[in-house]
């Protein structure tokens, strides 16, 4: 036991008036010590060591797992301690907090600290480490954070992770602890019917995860062998139909993780040959973009304004919105299986432009509440901001085959919390539908 009898800071130096401000006195400090814990110091190199003194009292009044360790029937009987399950940093804070009823955390210790709450019982220390975690969780951390938010139950954080991830999948497949999850978390993560993220998207985060597999295990990188290590449970819960044909040829085909099969028949669902793709749903994820169509009813003709067979149309759209939204894509009216020159420009009131793109586009089979029809997705990437109470002006001009068109234009539209005003007649031209989410 060491008396302190040389400390310059002693009991009579200075008037400590309550219990807490004499038990932080005693945090990290020899004075009346019984127990010291030797763990590794990472600052100092693998060899490095560090000591901390502790009181058995102020521990074991704190933790009964650590009465048990000193006055429990099977007690330490050295008054040196050496756990081979922490570092310096993480115990140094868990003894504050017990001392003081504070703790410094921060990203590199969090999750070590809250492993050692966990350990000695200490349930608010525990949530403090949960709290913090939540509110410096996002898209870059969170398939960091979930998998040790699972293995210590802590319920909450398990529901604030899956809420990122649903809102930011896109951004968190992306991250690097992404391709570091169990497989088990990869399950759970395709089964989810409330991921807001681009089937295409979800897809490519699953190969790459299936690539640093086979490269972990020294395997060759080849479709059958990354199906293998996916196994049926992940590549059933990718929703393959969802996709737009074109995604589909350019990006699935070619890891050859379905079978030829599989691959065949998806193929011949895009193009009407199969009416329902065995094995793999054809609804899209409820987290996905809402859509709101410009029409009562979907009432369908050939668009040929010369009569020539070929079609060169301009038209433009005019709206704004009630709530500030995120526009993902615009749906435009095609014709089955056809190629379009697409030109297309969005610009506010003072014609600032906040997109403007030109390229080939093919016709795909397009479903819709009020009608499905063949059309073409134009997706903003990154996506548009519309700010409430704003006027937009959306122009597109099409080149190629005669198209479908609707009647029955609307002046405003109503989805759950939006309304979008048209100050625009939208029959017969080329708008379709907005996919969004509000912001």
């Amino acid at each position: 036991m060491s008396l302190g009898t040389g400390s310059k800071d002693h009991w009579s130096e200075r008037e400590r008036y309550t219990i807490r401000e004499r038990c932080k006195f005693m945090f990290n400090n020899e004075l009346l010590s019984d127990v010291k814990f030797v763990v590794p110091d990472p600052e100092g190199g693998s060899e490095s060591m560090k000591t901390i003194p502790a009181h058995k009292l102020v521990l074991a009044i704190s933790s009964p797992v650590f009465y048990a360790m000193f006055f429990g029937e099977l007690a330490e009987t050295t008054n040196s301690i050496n756990p081979s399950d922490c570092e310096y940093p993480s115990l140094l804070e868990l003894f504050r907090f017990i001392y003081s009823d504070e703790v410094n955390l921060n990203a590199d210790n969090v999750m070590h600290v809250l492993y050692l709450a966990k350990k000695y019982m200490l349930p608010s220390l525990a949530d403090q480490c949960t709290d913090f975690l939540g509110k410096n969780l996002d898209a870059s951390n969170v398939f960091h954070v979930l998998p040790d938010a699972q293995t210590y139950e802590e319920k909450n954080l398990v529901d604030k992770c899956w809420e990122v991830i649903d809102e930011h999948g896109d951004e968190a497949m992306k991250s690097d602890a992404f391709t570091t999850i169990a497989k088990s978390l990869l399950e759970e993560l395709v089964e989810r019917e409330s991921l807001n993220v681009a089937e295409v998207e979800l897809f490519k985060a699953v190969d790459c995860w299936a690539r640093r597999e086979c490269e972990k295990k020294n395997l060759a990188v080849e479709g059958s062998v990354k199906r293998k290590i996916l196994g049926e449970r992940v590549v059933a819960n990718i929703r393959f139909p969802v996709m737009e044909q074109k995604e589909f040829a350019e990006v699935v085909l070619d890891c050859e993780i379905l079978t030829p099969k599989e691959a065949y028949d998806i193929m011949k669902y895009f193009n009407g040959v199969l009416p329902n793709p065995v094995g793999f749903l054809e609804t899209k994820r409820s987290g996905g973009n809402s859509r709101i169509s410009m029409y009562t009813a979907l009432r369908f003709g050939l668009k040929d304004p010369a009569g020539h067979g070929e079609l060169f149309s301009s038209d433009h759209m005019r709206l704004s919105v009630n709530e500030t939204i995120e526009l993902r894509a615009v749906r435009l009216f095609g014709s089955e299986n056809n190629e379009y020159k697409v030109s297309l420009a969005v610009a506010d009131i003072n014609y600032h432009f906040l997109a403007s793109m030109t390229d080939i586009f093919t016709s795909m089979p397009m479903q819709s509440d009020m009608g499905n029809y063949h059309g073409i997705r134009v997706i903003f990437n990154p996506s548009l901001t519309l700010q409430a109470d704003t006027e937009y002006f959306f122009n597109a001009t099409l080149e190629g085959p005669p198209t479908w068109y609707a009647a029955d234009g609307v002046s405003h539209k109503e989805h759950d919390d939006l309304t979008i005003s048209f100050f625009s007649d939208l029959s017969g031209g080329p708008f379709a539908e907005l996919e969004y989410r509000l912001k």
